[in-house]
């Protein structure tokens, strides 16, 4: 299981651009590959745990 490393409001902010990335499918079908581009943030701040975080070393959540 991954740690979670990803927390508050960068937890929100990957949530809400993933959510807008996946909607210009329906805005703009053309643009399919935004959708695409889109699962990666959002599964990253659903899940709490970004893989390219723990490679670099950073930690956003609070200590708890």
């Amino acid at each position: 299981m991954l740690k979670k490393n990803v927390g508050g409001i960068d937890r929100i902010a990957r949530i809400v651009a993933g959510l807008a990335l996946i909607a210009m499918y329906f805005v703009r079908p053309d643009a399919s590959i935004l959708w695409l581009i889109g699962i990666v943030p959002l599964a990253t701040g659903l899940m709490s745990t970004c893989p390219l975080y723990n490679l670099i070393g950073v930690n956003t959540c609070p200590k708890g």
